[in-house]
C-alpha cells in the first residue's frame, strides 16, 4: 500500500494547480485504491439498495452551477442523515423491545436465581469454614491435653516402678531376716 500524498505534499509538486484541482488528483488516486479493494457483503446490499451516480458525486463541474453543487450535497447530507436517524430509532426499538422480550425476562430471572444459588453457596461455604475453624481448634486442645496426660502417664509409670523396686526391695530384705 502506497503512503497517500497530504495537499501540501502535493502543492510543492504541483504549485501550479488550484487547492480544488490538487483534492480532485488525490482524490482520483484514493478511488482508483478503492476500485481495487473488494466490497464486504454490507456495502453490496447497499450498493443494489442504491446506487449513486458516480460521476456527480466525483466531478463538481458537471453541475450548471455552484449552487446546483451544493444543493446536491445538501440533498445527500440530509438523506444520510435521515437514514442515520432511522438506524438509531430501529436501534433503539430493537435495544426496547429484546429488553422486555419473554427471552430477556427468562434470562434475567436465571441470573437472579444463579445469583441466590451462589450466595447460599457462599454462605455455606462461610459455614463450612467456620465449621472446620471450630473442629480445628477442638482438635488442638484435645492435642494438648493429650500430651498433659501422656506426660503424666509416664511419670505416674516411673513412679510405679520405683514403688515396685522398692517393695521389691524390703520382700527381699524381709526373706533375709526370716519373715
Amino acid at each position: 500500500m502506497k503512503k497517500e500524498k497530504t495537499i501540501h505534499e502535493l502543492s510543492k509538486e504541483f504549485p501550479e494547480k488550484t487547492y480544488r484541482e490538487l483534492e480532485l488528483y488525490r482524490d482520483a488516486d484514493r478511488q482508483e485504491e478503492a476500485q481495487q479493494i473488494p466490497l464486504s457483503e454490507s456495502q453490496k446490499s447497499q450498493k443494489e439498495l442504491e446506487p449513486i451516480d458516480g460521476e456527480e458525486q466525483d466531478n463538481p463541474e458537471l453541475f450548471k452551477t455552484e449552487i446546483d453543487y451544493h444543493r446536491y450535497w445538501k440533498d445527500m447530507y440530509e438523506k444520510e442523515h435521515k437514514l442515520r436517524q432511522e438506524a438509531e430509532t430501529e436501534t433503539i426499538l430493537v435495544k426496547g423491545i429484546g429488553m422486555n422480550s419473554p427471552e430477556m425476562k427468562d434470562a434475567k430471572k436465571t441470573i437472579a436465581e444463579l445469583r441466590a444459588t451462589t450466595e447460599r453457596f457462599g454462605r455455606e461455604n462461610n459455614d463450612l469454614y467456620n465449621r472446620i475453624a471450630d473442629a480445628l481448634e477442638v482438635n488442638e486442645s484435645h492435642q494438648k491435653m493429650n500430651g498433659k496426660l501422656q506426660e503424666r502417664l509416664t511419670e505416674l509409670e516411673e513412679e510405679n516402678k520405683k514403688i515396685h523396686a522398692r517393695l521389691d526391695e524390703r520382700i527381699d530384705s524381709m526373706r533375709k531376716s526370716g519373715m
